[in-house]
């Protein structure tokens, strides 16, 4: 099937979905979380010591989630960063993701003790609160990325016999920008199909978004546009795409872009 007869198969109407204001004491509520845990991220970074990283996320602004941190030289982040700008294939990250689509309850939810590596290439331990607001609602989450070089390298030392090679010093680099981060998650969802996009059939385009959207392409803005210059198709059928895979239960709700909810008609 051409890509003009894909296109011209569905066409499909996303709504423009307006989205309810926030009850005032939610708001609130939600503020005073933020003013408290602040100062708390910076009292456990100096607690815990420099090979811990503590971050705290506002979810409901994903491009710039970072609201505070400690010790960012583990990741090389700081204030005002995206989520997605954190370490590869991170399981808090994608249970975190999960969780936003999971409504009505009021407690919070602990994610313990999973690996996560930089881009670096440091491998950590991580911990992950994820924060509900009195209507149910997910908004924040703070994170803990323990550095475990230190902890290797003793372990190492001790059992006495290994000879490790020399690890070359780590030079800090500028975090990437946002469409940098962007185009790495394209690139890596189509590098995983092993062919040209050219070459590519619908089902094949479709796994590519699917991969996307478990990276969080879709949550941030302008994502859709590039996906759809990357696999040569219009946005409107990137959408196509996404609805295929909301409806067949292979697309968190969270994932998707805002407005394309269980209830949309398109």
């Amino acid at each position: 099937m051409s890509k003009r007869s894909e296109v011209e198969t569905v066409k499909p109407k996303l709504p423009r979905v307006r989205k309810a204001a926030l009850p005032a004491a939610v708001a609130a509520e939600r503020a005073a979380l933020f003013t408290a845990l602040r100062p708390v991220v910076q009292m456990l970074g100096s607690m815990v010591g420099p090979n811990t990283e503590v971050l705290l996320h506002d979810l409901t602004r994903p491009e710039h989630s970072i609201q505070a941190i400690a010790n960012g030289h583990i990741s090389n982040r700081s204030v005002g960063d995206s989520i997605i700008s954190g370490p590869r294939d991170d399981v808090g990250f994608h249970e975190a993701q999960r969780q936003l689509s999971v409504k009505g309850k009021g407690e919070h939810s602990v994610i313990m003790d999973y690996p996560t590596v930089t881009d670096g290439g440091l491998r950590l331990r991580s911990s992950t609160v994820l924060f509900r607001d009195s209507l149910g609602e997910p908004f924040a989450a703070l994170c803990l990325n323990a550095d475990m070089t230190m902890f290797e390298a003793t372990h190492a030392w001790l059992e006495g016999f290994l000879k490790m090679q020399a690890r070359p010093s780590r030079e800090a680099s500028p975090q990437p920008a946002m469409d940098t981060l962007m185009q790495d998650i394209i690139d890596d969802a189509v590098r995983r199909l092993g062919k040209p996009v050219s070459l590519m059939n619908k089902d094949e385009k479709t796994q590519a978004v699917q991969a996307m959207l478990q990276r969080g392409l879709f949550i941030v803005k302008g994502g859709v546009e590039l996906a759809a210059q990357a696999l040569g198709v219009s946005r409107f059928t990137i959408y196509n795409y996404m609805e295929a895979l909301r409806l067949r239960g292979d697309a968190d709700e969270s994932h998707l872009p805002k407005g394309m909810t269980r209830g949309t008609r398109r």
